[in-house]
């Protein structure tokens, strides 16, 4: 196979798994929240069943370096995309809370996996001066995904099964052509018999050069974990119906997917360091209107819409900013940093925003991630201050022994 044509191939591939990925989690995570909704199953408990997808993410991601460094790339990714594949077959065998979260749980490992292979085998293989634009197609498939996965809702019209069957099918389209991909193995960063010591500098290290592209992350998830769980319960509770969920959401998405290279341009001529709190201030103030107007379907129509163009493709921002500053040897420790702050938010966002939904009905859900989005702005305005502006290189075991 010609060279250039397998790596046009294997990264069409990447980008497609990353898509599917994202159209089973749009769509998963709104289509249990409704159906459980619909079952009298409290707010609070709702919300936390949805932090299982995320504490799976969460629970393996210490485990991702090492692994992946023996698997390689390609039997990494295949693995997550199976595991996804699986539990979305099993969904619709039993309505049961504990089997849901277990299942959900396995989805939240595979989503992991899955993510983490792609974002490291494109960043690591991706030039320098297409990096940008690589890590834009990333969060762009990433977005179409969850944009189209909530339209998967509308199937449950012809049976609570269609959904599920539906989305893992179309995982199968993906996962089978990945097997004719050559698989590949990231750089093993630490010598052999490296002291505790040696790892933890190089997590300090890391953590140091881009704490805020970090809370970005954290924002991110906590932001889209909040929309598509506790927007479900909302907007039912005010009144609106499954058809007005399953076509608001996308449009934060879609407005996401408007902006994501052009703000990918604007960040590689300006700075990431500059557009990041401006986005995120903007952002906030865009989801503060919502709740400001949050009952009206037009009003949260166009300030969803607003809000997407400017924060949608906050996750590729972040991870592009971080990337910019860490050294390539750094560069999947900072893949891993990034998954756990975006779990963290995941699973904080619906148990937090669930709770304002009773107390605050009518605009606690976007007011709370409107301060959220607030602290993201604060946070990479600080460190763009305090900054040297170089890249942290990474540590080396004649550096923890000159530092011992």
């Amino acid at each position: 196979m010609d060279s250039r044509f397998y790596h046009s191939f294997r990264f069409s591939l990447l980008i497609g798994s990353v898509f599917i990925c994202g159209t089973a989690e749009g769509m998963l995570l709104p289509l249990i929240a409704s159906l459980l909704e619909k079952e009298g199953v409290p707010p609070i408990v709702n919300g936390a069943g949805t932090t299982a997808l995320y504490l799976g993410m969460l629970l393996s991601l210490p485990f991702m370096e090492k692994p992946m460094q023996k698997l390689g790339y390609k039997t990494f990714l295949f693995t997550g995309l199976m595991l996804i594949t699986l539990s979305l077959f099993l969904f619709p065998l039993w309505f049961n809370l504990g089997f849901w979260f277990i299942l959900r749980l396995a989805v939240g490992i595979g989503d992991s996996m899955l993510h983490f292979a792609a974002q490291t085998w494109i960043t690591i293989r991706s030039p320098s001066k297409k990096r940008g634009q690589n890590i834009a197609m990333y969060g762009l498939s990433f977005g179409l995904g969850f944009a189209a996965g909530p339209l998967l809702v509308r199937l449950l019209v012809f049976g609570t099964a269609v959904p599920f069957i539906t989305s893992a099918v179309l995982c199968l389209v993906f996962l089978l052509p990945l097997l004719l991909l050559k698989n590949e193995y990231p750089e093993k960063t630490a010598p052999k018999g490296h002291s505790l010591k040696y790892g933890l500098l190089r997590y300090k290290q890391a953590i140091a050069a881009v704490w805020s592209g970090l809370v970005a992350t954290f924002g991110y998830g906590f932001m889209e974990a909040s929309l598509n769980n506790s927007f479900p319960v909302f907007a039912l509770r005010s009144g609106f119906g499954l058809d007005d969920v399953s076509s608001l959401l996308p449009i934060f998405v879609a407005g996401g997917l408007l902006t994501q290279f052009p703000i990918g341009m604007i960040g590689d001529r300006i700075g990431r360091k500059i557009l990041l709190p401006l986005l995120s201030l903007l952002g906030a103030a865009a989801f503060a209107l919502s709740g400001v107007m949050s009952a009206s379907y037009y009003g949260l129509f166009f300030t969803f819409l607003a809000a997407g163009m400017l924060i949608g493709s906050l996750y590729s921002l972040s991870m592009s900013y971080v990337s910019d500053m860490l050294d390539r040897p750094l560069i999947p420790l900072g893949n891993i940093l990034m998954s756990f702050c975006y779990s963290i938010g995941c699973m904080a966002g619906p148990v937090a925003s669930n709770s304002l939904i009773r107390p605050f009905p009518r605009g606690g859900l976007f007011f709370g991630i409107s301060f959220i989005l607030l602290i993201v702005s604060l946070s990479s305005s600080l460190q763009r201050k305090r900054h040297t502006g170089k890249k942290q290189p990474a540590v080396t075991q004649s550096t923890e022994t000159a530092r011992s």
